[in-house]
């Protein structure tokens, strides 16, 4: 499973990141979160929530000099806090920028889905991120493509 994300719906209230941080270190702080909003700039006038999409073959895995981050067999892209050396190879490899550092912690902050039922997801109010399959990532724009095209060819 993983996270989808609809920008368009994100209204960058933050409910998200502060309903991780209190799920995996029990306090208020969104800097402990493993989402992180990006707030509109000139570029990009929407919200843009960041959150590891559990890659298939993860760059942070393939980067990290101890083996301390793994797919595990539920397809979840997981750090093994007692190996990391917290070198932050994983964070620099990363091409979505999903995975975070905080000075408070030695190892990386990083999506773990909450165990099956991410916190984030359950908690936004505007329906912006949503658990899904991998498989089925895509089908949501196809079936726009196909709508759009079928009504192009009308």
């Amino acid at each position: 499973m993983a996270i989808s994300v609809n920008v368009k719906a994100c209204s960058g209230c933050g409910t998200c990141e502060v309903v991780c941080a209190l799920k995996h270190f029990g306090v208020h702080n969104p800097r402990k979160s493993a989402i992180r909003i990006m707030p509109p700039t000139s570029d990009r006038p929407w919200n843009v929530p960041v959150v590891c999409r559990q890659c298939a073959k993860p760059k942070c895995a393939e980067e990290c000099p101890v083996n301390a981050i793994y797919k595990a067999e539920n397809g979840v892209v997981v750090v093994d806090q007692e190996s990391c050396i917290g070198c932050r190879a994983c964070a620099e490899a990363c091409p979505f920028g999903a995975i975070f550092f905080h000075p408070e912690i030695p190892t990386p902050i990083k999506c773990d889905l909450c165990g099956g039922e991410p916190e984030c997801v359950k908690w936004c109010p505007t329906g912006a991120l949503a658990l899904k399959d991998p498989l089925a990532l895509g089908d949501e724009a196809r079936q726009r493509t196909a709508r759009a095209m079928a009504g192009v060819l009308r």
